[in-house]
């Protein structure tokens, strides 16, 4: 498939690839760290009443 392809732009293909990825990744790990630390105050109590009210 990349054989069509020259050796440069397969290279500049793959660096775009990978920081694509990089990207995701990141955007992800900081995603997922706003949804742990931003729970109201992180108070265990209130949580798990709000938790126990919506089961």
């Amino acid at each position: 498939m990349l054989d069509i392809l020259s050796e440069e732009t397969q290279l500049i293909l793959m660096i775009i690839g990978i920081a694509i990825l990089f990207a995701a990744v990141s955007w992800n790990t900081k995603r997922n760290k706003n949804k742990l630390y931003d729970r109201d105050k992180r108070n265990f109590r209130q949580n798990y009443q709000k938790k126990k009210k919506i089961k």
